[in-house]
């Protein structure tokens, strides 16, 4: 595997992996960010609290982990995308504030949904964060990050955000291109269990479990059929790796964490060079 030790001319789109040819999936890549948003925009409301159900409160803790292995540092600016309820950028000013003791460190949060980002600035409304500006808002779009300069932040961190999008070598590049050099990049986002007896369990879950749970928990089978089928043709996780590593980002390793067997994926690496 490559090391990418030494900064690499930045990947593109065009000749980076075709990611979504993996997919699997009946439903045109054109359509797919307005289906996706379509889905969000019904559970947007009650998104956390149903995934928290669904995966046994095992997401928060997930979630918590993702955060104390990204160990980020006091002053850190941190591009949240795909986070528009602000369970990450919680977490992430949380510890900011607790085990840096710091307060200059920020989160811009971006999501494409505007449903999402209303749920996320109600949830911060109250909060010193919000009065001291360390965390704003701004909806955008993962794969065209047009607002977002280049090299401009310590850390990219997108959470269960890149199975919902059409390209997601386009947004690895657009994450390649905002983080400063020695800056972070870091992916949560579900995976591939790969243990024969675990992994038809979780496909059932996933498959027909899921729905179930979204229809009694929400009265909406199909938003959460679509949410599980776009998790489901996600790349498995040694093929999504190879593509962040084609993006230009160093993964040390096999280049991921597994989280309960791969249910859940960390993926933490660097941009090359010195910032």
């Amino acid at each position: 595997m490559s090391s990418a030790s030494t900064p690499k001319q930045k990947a593109t789109a065009t000749d980076s992996p075709t990611l979504d040819m993996l997919y699997g999936d009946n439903v045109p890549i054109s359509a797919k960010k307005d289906i996706m948003g379509d889905v969000y925009c019904k559970v947007a409301d009650r998104y956390d609290a149903v995934s928290d159900m669904i995966s046994m409160s095992m997401n928060k803790r997930w979630k918590q982990r993702f955060i104390e292995q990204m160990r980020p540092m006091p002053g850190d600016k941190m591009l949240d995308v795909a986070g528009g309820t602000c369970e990450v950028a919680r977490r992430y000013l949380q510890y900011q504030d607790t085990v840096n003791h710091d307060t200059t460190s920020s989160v811009h949060v971006v999501d494409f949904n505007d449903s999402m980002l209303q749920v996320g600035r109600r949830r911060m409304a109250q909060s010193s964060w919000m009065d001291n500006e360390r965390v704003t808002f701004a909806q955008g779009n993962a794969e065209d990050l047009a607002d977002v300069p280049d090299n401009s932040v310590d850390i990219y961190c997108i959470s269960a955000g890149m199975h919902n999008l059409p390209h997601p070598e386009r947004a690895l590049c657009e994450a390649y291109r905002v983080v400063k050099p020695g800056g972070q990049f870091a992916c949560l986002e579900y995976g591939h269990t790969d243990m024969p007896v675990i992994g038809q369990i979780c496909r059932w879950y996933w498959d027909t479990g899921i729905p179930f749970l979204g229809q009694v928990l929400a009265n909406d089978r199909a938003s959460y059929e679509r949410l599980a089928h776009s998790v489901r043709t996600f790349p498995h996780q040694k093929r999504f790796a190879q593509a962040i590593r084609h993006a230009g980002f160093h993964l040390p390793g096999a280049g991921y964490e597994l989280y309960q067997w791969g249910m859940m994926v960390a993926y933490i690496g660097s941009k090359p060079g010195t910032a």
